[in-house]
Order: C-alpha cells, then sequence, then structure tokens
C-alpha cells in the first residue's frame, strides 16, 4: 500500500473571503492579530479535513512586504502568532506536522523582482531564525527563479529540519518555472543542498500535470499542490488578490480527480493552494482512501 502525505490547501484566498477586512497587500497577515479565531480555526478545519501537513499563515508577513507597507516591526509578532495558532488548531484537531513557510520575498509569481543573492539568503535566514523552534519542517513554496529557490532552501536547511521546496510555473506552454528556467535546471541549483521532497505549486493543474513526469526524474519524494485561479496575471506588485478569480471547473471532486491523477503518476506528496479549501482536501482524502491509499504523517504513521 503505498503511502501518500496529505497537505493543507490555500489560506489566503480563504481567509480573506472568511474576513470582515477588505483585502490589503498584506493578503491574510493582518488577521492573524485581527482576527486569530479565524486563522486556528481554518488551520483546524484542514486537519479535520484530513491533512497531515499545515504551513503557517505567515506567507505574506515578509520583512519586504511589511516595509513596502510601513509595517516592518509586525515582523517579529506574526511570525510567533502564526506558529502559535498553527500549534493551537493542532492540539484542537488532530496530528499533523507543522510547516513553517518561506515564501516569495516581494510577491508571486514576480521571478524578476528581485535583490542579491547574498541580500535574499540574509532575509530568509531571519525568517528562519523566527520560525526553526516552532516548526517540523520548512516550505520553501511557490519559488519562481532558480535562484529564488537556492537562497530559501539554504536558508531552510541550516536549521536542520526537514526542507520541502515547491517552484511554481508557468500556466501554459512547455513545462517551465515562471522565469523561464526549466525544472532541471532549477534543481540543479540546489545540488549539495539538503532536500527531503521537490513539489510545484500555486499553478495550474494542467501545468502541474505536464510537469510531473520531469520532476519524477530527477528522484525522490515529489508532490504537487495547485491554484483554482483562472489566471494570475492581473496580479501586479503590490496588488491585492481581489483582482484574481476563481474557476468554476475546480469543485471539490474535479480537483480530487486531477490530483489523484499526480498521485498515479508518482507522486508522494498532494493538497491544494489558492481557491482549495476543506472541502477540496476532504473530497482528496476520500477519493485516496476509497483507492487503497495510505495517509501517512511527515514524522508518524
Amino acid at each position: 500500500m503505498k503511502r501518500i502525505i496529505l497537505t493543507d490547501g490555500g489560506m489566503g484566498q480563504e481567509l480573506v473571503r472568511r474576513s470582515k477586512s477588505e483585502p490589503t497587500p498584506l493578503w491574510s497577515a493582518r488577521v492573524l492579530i485581527d482576527e486569530p479565531d479565524l486563522v486556528r480555526g481554518l488551520h483546524a478545519e484542514f486537519i479535520r479535513a484530513g491533512a497531515r501537513v499545515i504551513t503557517i499563515n505567515t506567507y505574506s508577513a515578509t520583512p519586504e512586504r511589511l516595509a513596502r507597507e510601513g509595517a516592518e516591526d509586525l515582523f517579529k509578532p506574526l511570525q510567533k502568532r502564526g506558529i502559535e495558532l498553527a500549534r493551537q488548531a493542532r492540539d484542537e484537531a488532530g496530528d499533523a506536522a507543522i510547516a513553517g513557510c518561506l515564501s516569495p520575498l516581494f510577491g508571486s509569481y514576480a521571478p524578476a523582482l528581485t535583490i542579491s543573492y547574498q541580500d535574499t539568503l540574509d532575509i530568509y535566514r531571519r525568517v528562519v531564525a523566527e520560525q526553526a523552534d516552532g516548526v517540523d519542517l520548512f516550505l520553501c513554496e511557490t519559488m519562481a527563479s532558480a535562484e529564488e529557490a537556492r537562497a530559501a532552501v539554504t536558508a531552510a536547511s541550516e536549521s536542520g529540519k526537514p526542507v520541502w521546496v515547491s517552484w511554481t510555473l508557468a500556466d501554459h506552454g512547455k513545462p517551465r518555472l515562471r522565469s523561464g528556467e526549466a525544472i532541471t535546471a532549477a534543481a540543479s541549483a540546489l545540488d549539495g543542498l539538503a532536500v527531503t521532497a521537490r513539489l510545484l505549486n500555486c499553478c495550474r493543474p494542467e501545468a502541474i500535470a505536464a510537469a510531473l513526469p520531469e520532476l519524477i526524474d530527477l528522484g525522490g519524494p515529489v508532490g504537487a499542490y495547485a491554484n483554482g485561479f483562472t489566471s494570475t496575471e492581473a496580479l501586479k506588485h503590490g496588488g491585492t488578490v481581489d483582482v484574481l478569480h476563481a474557476r468554476h471547473d475546480l469543485g471539490p471532486d474535479a480537483y480530487a480527480d486531477q490530483a489523484i491523477g499526480w498521485v498515479e503518476a508518482g507522486a508522494d506528496i498532494v493538497g491544494g493552494c489558492c481557491e482549495v479549501g476543506p472541502p477540496h482536501i476532504a473530497a482528496l482524502r476520500d477519493r485516496l482512501e476509497q483507492a487503497g491509499y495510505e495517509i501517512s504523517g511527515v514524522f508518524h504513521a
């Protein structure tokens, strides 16, 4: 019986949907302070839906994004609160590993918006220092370029915790990172670094299906978690997520169809990203169990 790790879905879009506040460029970070019950409750819903890995809700709480909005003093408090709420949800809802979050520093889908490699690495090290004691592994997610991923993985690996790296792909055309780089080139940039699993995320499910064979050929555990957007092109630097729209053909059952296809192709880890909520994860759990797969935790069977 093959063991599959089931992760949570997207926090940001779901929190924006549930929040009383209007969307801001900080996405879901502000609700950590203003509406913590929403964050705790959503984490718990994902665990009850079957997720065995949840990621702390600090995706938009990077020093760069906070400084841009005049809120850099919130960096440490937001990191601490994100960990606390995830741990409280786990205590309430059941066993799950907690993943630290190393996200794009400036914003998603923008590989050209970079600073020097060393400066990028230094900022990721700041994030790792705040998260390392409270998480079970690190997820370097939505990496749009090879250098961005190399900096994040380098910082995460220095913690001694397991490290997952997840690249985001161009939604159309030949499988490529959003930077235009090939997956094999992005993987080669991580040579010598301890990477526990390689994943693809926050792109169309169809793009993941096309790229997955190339990822599997690299060897080792692989995974995928797609978004449910019609397109990400409308989201500009410093913009808000209300400009993006959800597909109407990716309900829980349809999304589970896609994810089961990834598992059948060889994926070991599946879950969801933006516009993939607890009902999607529950449907995927049911499909995995019906197909005879064992849903496994990262550290506990």
